[in-house]
């Protein structure tokens, strides 16, 4: 019972049961009362849905229910006060509501067709116009012309006899052009439309053939047969899947195939076969209008042939997905506006991030449907002169005419806030960020080639970074592939070293865990520290290799530890990179197992940043390294995101006070009621407070005060070899006799 709880299915459910009590009901007023209150309900359930739902065509669903309702009030109308049986059909009001309502719901179709973004065809455009100016003319020479001739009355009862046919022509195209538009509904429309054209082919044969002298087409006012179509109409309107009707959608492909060959000439054949029937029957020659609208078939046919010529030329230079300039074209145009030194100009370069989760968790067609938006909402945020490509994947480049350093900042700034708006994929309401690269000419380049290199350079220095990033000249690429070829030997040559900094108990003053710092000691620059690689070692997707290489170091001196009965807690810092990883938890367990290590040696540091990129995979993670028996520590906390709702939902044993907040301590009354309060907070949820960054007497004593439970930093002792810091835990358990917390400073 839990899928009537929605709107959609509740109003179904209803309407279903009252459609079917209304059906039941003998012939009379109460029936149609019954059946006007059913089927209105139908559009009152329409234009609820696109408020409700807020589709990006909302005003197609209120044009469609327009014209249901136009239709019904036609019915009540005509069940009131419509000609007896056998009576002659006149000009009446209800007429008129039953004419409004062609070109209200064709009108709805359209809008949902045009609302589809790039995906609109020009050879889509002139397949519509042919197939529905062809059924037009069937249309016109067995229907229109023998219901004018055939009809009696008034001049406006006349016109209202071929109105109906006219109106079915113009609902036809209206489906047909759906049909051929991009994205969802294509093949009901194709369905509908089908059923249309055949009605309009089975009347005109059977008018042609003088089955009947002529087809009454006037609506019969409330027909019980179509009072559930309505429920139904309405219940899709209220289903938040009716969003997709309207969204932009990846373009279909096109390309020429016999079938069209043979309906182009199939269309040419109309004429000439209209007037070779009517020769073989005898039937009175209609060659004026044949030999008009034949002729408009011929043009239309001849533009669609030159559409599909400048599409071959098109394809060359056009992305399929998304409708935009691709690569080549821009090679193309910016060999001309890069001419001219003297003209200041932007390559702007933007990167996605996170694509890749949405293909993997919502398939590679809600990944198209967010490149085609994404496309769409740049091409809206950029002027017409400014040229805007798609490179490929998850990129886009845009080449910005007349602009220097601050225009190219502000326009990235600009499209960034748009693409920071949530998009509507597979009824979910997805955000994503971007990266973007900036490259000046003539600054940074003479030519194409440059300016895309240094652009891609600068856009993945600002995936590190966040945000928009201008190509520096720190920014070099060949000295950062260097360092990066450099950075994956050294992990085949054993180069990367591990320094450990104790963290002491300020209740004890004894040491039971330390951190593990990794360092580089490279072959010509010496002992280097993680910020002068580890940017380089990110951008270079080696950061999972070289925590697992850390991890082995640093695991394999516990062991070295544990043997010599100084057992030791390591904490081991995770990048994102490396959490994201779902093999990562049964990994380190294997390494842990291997050196005979309890689960109890080994402590993760994580960063809140990575908590609240993706929370839903950070619990699955960190649940499991819980399982393993592992221990997870948040490290610079305070600097993250501001919610703490995530110390409560997620598995967590101890926090790392920033040194941020350490540092001034002494000097702020307010800095230290901050970490103060901030222990408290630590301890009433059960966790750990370590502080960072203790750099003197004061700090120390400070901190032992307000309860924290561990702290280290440089007045305690600096990250140390493990030779060294041996000797450190030596001279420690010397001084143990000392009262004091806390030791001298050694380093």
């Amino acid at each position: 019972m839990a899928g009537l709880r929605a709107p959609w299915a509740r109003y179904l459910l209803v309407g279903v049961l009252l459609a079917a009590g209304a059906v039941a009901l003998p012939a009379g007023p109460v029936r149609d009362i019954a059946y006007i209150l059913v089927a209105g309900s139908g559009a009152v359930a329409m234009v609820l849905g696109a408020r409700r739902n807020r589709p990006a065509a909302h005003g197609a669903w209120y044009l469609i229910a327009a014209g249901m309702a136009s239709w019904i009030v036609g019915g009540a109308v005509y069940a009131l006060t419509g000609p007896a049986p056998g009576a002659a059909v006149e000009f009446g009001v209800a007429d008129l509501f039953y004419l409004a309502t062609y070109p209200l719901v064709s009108a709805g179709m359209v809008q949902f067709a045009r609302s589809r973004g790039p995906g609109e065809r020009s050879t889509a455009m002139f397949d519509t116009a042919i197939l529905t100016v062809g059924v037009g003319l069937l249309s016109w020479v067995f229907l229109v012309e023998p219901a004018w001739a055939a009809a009696e009355g008034s001049l406006a009862a006349r016109l209202v006899q071929v109105g109906y046919p006219l109106g079915n022509v113009v609902l036809f195209g209206a489906l047909l052009r759906l049909a051929n538009a991009p994205g969802a509904g294509r093949t009901w429309s194709g369905v509908l439309a089908g059923l249309v054209g055949s009605m309009m082919a089975v009347e005109g044969l059977a008018q042609a053939a003088s089955v009947l002298p002529s087809i009454d087409v006037h609506p019969t006012g409330l027909d019980p047969r179509w009072l559930l179509a309505y429920v139904m109409a309405g219940a899709a309107a209220l289903h938040p899947s009716m969003r997709v009707l309207s969204a932009p959608a990846p373009p279909r492909s096109e390309s020429n195939h016999p079938a069209q060959v043979i309906g182009l000439g199939a269309a040419l054949l109309i004429g000439p076969a209209i007037l070779g029937g009517q020769l073989l029957t005898g039937a009175p020659l209609r060659a004026g209008p044949v030999a008009i609208v034949s002729a408009v078939l011929v043009l239309l046919v001849m533009l669609r042939m030159l559409a599909m010529v400048r599409l071959e030329h098109a394809h060359a230079t056009s992305d399929h997905l998304t409708g935009l300039p691709n690569r080549r074209a821009l090679y193309r145009q910016a060999a001309a506006r890069l001419a001219d030194p003297t003209r200041r100009q932007a390559l702007l370069m933007l990167d996605l991030d996170r694509f890749k989760e949405v293909n993997d968790s919502l398939g590679h067609h809600a990944g198209d449907q967010l490149l085609v938006q994404v496309g769409t909402r740049l091409r809206h945020g950029l002027r017409a002169e400014d040229l805007l490509v798609r490179l490929g994947g998850d990129e886009f480049a845009i080449l910005l005419e007349d602009a220097g350093q601050a225009e190219a900042r502000t326009v990235a700034a600009a499209l960034a806030a748009r693409l920071a708006q949530p998009f509507p994929l597979e009824e979910l309401g997805v955000h994503s960020t971007v990266s973007i690269g900036i490259a000046l000419f003539p600054d940074h380049g003479a030519d194409l080639s440059a300016l895309l290199r240094k652009a891609d350079i600068a856009m993945y220095r600002a995936k590190s970074s966040g945000g928009v990033r201008v190509y520096g000249g720190d920014d070099d690429g060949p000295a950062r592939l260097r360092m990066a070829e450099e950075f994956r030997d050294a992990l085949t040559r054993d180069e990367l070293v591990v320094h450990y900094q104790p963290k002491l108990d300020l209740v004890s003053g004894a040491v039971h865990g330390v951190e593990a710092l990794v360092r580089w000691d490279h072959p010509r620059h010496g002992l280097l520290y993680p910020a002068a690689f580890l940017e380089r070692v990110e951008e270079a997707g080696l950061m999972r290799a070289m925590t697992r290489s850390v991890l082995a170091i640093a695991l394999d001196q516990a062991a070295r530890w544990s043997a010599g009965a100084r057992p030791l807690t390591i904490a081991v810092n995770l990048s994102a990179s490396s959490l994201v990883d779902t093999d990562l938890p049964d990994e380190v367990a294997a390494m842990l197992a291997a050196r005979g290590l309890p689960p109890s040696a080994l402590q993760l540091e994580i960063t809140e940043e990575f908590l609240m990129a993706d929370r839903d995979r950070a619990r699955a993670i960190l649940t499991r390294l819980r399982d393993h028996g592992i221990q997870i520590a948040v490290d610079d906390f305070g600097t993250g995101y501001s919610s703490l709702s995530y110390l409560r939902d997620l598995p967590i044993d101890e926090l790392k006070l920033d040194r941020s907040f350490v540092f001034p301590m002494a000097d702020d009354a307010r800095a230290a009621a901050l970490v103060a309060s901030t222990i408290d907070l630590a301890h009433s949820l059960d966790l750990r407070m370590v502080a960072e960054g203790v750099e003197d007497d004061v700090a120390c004593t400070e901190l032992t005060r307000m309860g924290c439970d561990q702290a280290q930093g440089f007045y305690l002792s600096r990250p140390l070899p493990a030779v060294e810091l041996d000797l450190w835990l030596d001279a420690r358990e010397e001084w143990a006799h000392v009262p004091a917390p806390h030791g001298p400073h050694t380093s």
